[in-house]
């Protein structure tokens, strides 16, 4: 069982490292990809800056070639461009300042800070012009460029979201298939329980009929009677059990003395109640089995020899129940475990007693149970918590 433990674990991990990988590659293709982006929207500026320097020197002849400056001049309808003179201040006409909101272009205060802009993210290309008028190209990132640079990001949340969120609908199917499995097995269990029951009951009339005060007889219908109990029990699993208010004392009392005569001599086992009545909406039955789980566990943990104590008291708005055992205790990764189905550290455990008391009890009784103190060689403190009436 700890094999599979282990061995379950790490695929956990090669899956968890290959879905890492996997989203960091997207996010790095998407980065490449927007540089890829960004580098042709330079060179287009480049082009496009050639262009406008050609076309004020006025040395192109050819009407086809200046034509040819004029569509590269105009093909620009994302890029934001300004021009400007040798001192940096915006040159007006035709051409020289493209893609500028007409608020900014009216506003020189508005133009001066997006030229600061500009030349924060790229350096402006300075144009070679006749007799010392350069001029300077300011440009930057188009809109579309600007809004992927935040899609890798967005993209990689996206991915991770999408996993999670299949890794949490898979993992809530598994748990409703679970449930109906151990609800199927439980009630199957019962009705296999239930056939032989009958049986012994009628035997049992017969034997009774001929001594009624025989000691043997007393005890089979005593076990019988236990018989009949165990098969409720299996039975009520999957249904919506029937809660009633009842002491929660005498419930704890009635399963204590049962116990008490049936584990090892060698455990001194303690019951602790307080004198007043608690009333706490429970299905006896269930609960019983509850506590037969969770002592059987003790006894087996402290080889049938130690200190077994159950207390109980009201703590806030909670009946509390304590199970406080001598035993060989539990290690973090046995503690984290303890209620999962299939989960035991012993041989021959099936992993499924913790597993059913912690179904009873969180959903059937919308109550909580933890381990709440451990330490291996020293014990186990579990803890049952149910709302009050």
């Amino acid at each position: 069982m700890k094999r599979r433990s282990f061995l379950t674990k790490i695929n956990n991990w090669v899956i968890y490292i290959l879905l890492t990988l996997a989203v960091a590659g997207v996010v790095i293709a998407s980065i490449v990809l927007i540089d890829y982006l960004r580098k042709e929207e330079i060179k287009r500026i480049e082009l496009f800056a050639t262009a406008i320097k050609y076309q004020q020197e006025e040395i192109v002849e050819d009407p086809i070639a200046l034509d040819l400056l004029l569509q590269i001049s105009k093909t620009n309808n994302t890029i934001p461009v300004i021009v400007t003179d040798k001192n940096k201040i915006p040159i007006d006409g035709e051409g020289f300042q493209i893609n500028i909101p007409k608020e900014i272009q009216n506003d020189p205060k508005k133009m001066k800070a997006l030229l600061r802009k500009m030349e924060s993210s790229y350096r402006p290309i300075e144009l070679q012009m006749p007799n010392d008028n350069n001029q300077y190209v300011f440009y930057t990132n188009s809109d579309l460029l600007n809004n992927l640079r935040y899609s890798p990001y967005i993209l990689g949340l996206l991915i991770l979201a999408y996993i999670f969120f299949s890794f949490w609908f898979l993992r809530t199917i598994k748990k409703t298939d679970e449930g109906y499995v151990w609800a199927g097995l439980a009630k199957e269990t019962a009705h296999q329980i239930g056939t032989p029951l009958s049986s012994m009951i009628g035997w049992i009339t017969i034997l009774r009929m001929e001594n009624e005060n025989s000691e043997g007889v007393k005890e089979i219908e005593n076990d019988i009677n236990r018989l009949k109990t165990i098969s409720e029990r299996f039975s009520k699993i999957g249904s919506v059990p029937e809660l009633k208010d009842l002491n929660i004392n005498e419930t704890l009392q009635q399963n204590f003395d049962y116990l008490k005569s049936r584990i090892s001599k060698k455990v001194i086992f303690r019951l602790i109640v307080p004198k007043q009545e608690i009333l706490v909406p429970h299905n006896r039955i269930l609960v019983s089995w509850v506590m037969e789980n969770i002592v059987k566990n003790a006894v087996d943990s402290m080889k049938g020899e130690g200190r077994l104590e159950i207390e109980l008291y009201e703590k806030n708005k909670y009946t509390v129940i304590d199970f406080k055992d001598s035993g060989s205790g539990m290690s973090n990764y046995q503690a984290r475990n303890a209620f999962k189905p299939g989960y035991s550290t012993k041989k021959r455990g099936w992993g499924l007693g913790l597993s059913l008391a912690k179904r009873v009890i969180k959903e059937y009784h919308n109550g909580d149970i933890k381990i709440a103190h451990t330490e291996v060689g020293k014990g186990s403190t579990f803890r049952i918590m149910m709302k009050n009436s």
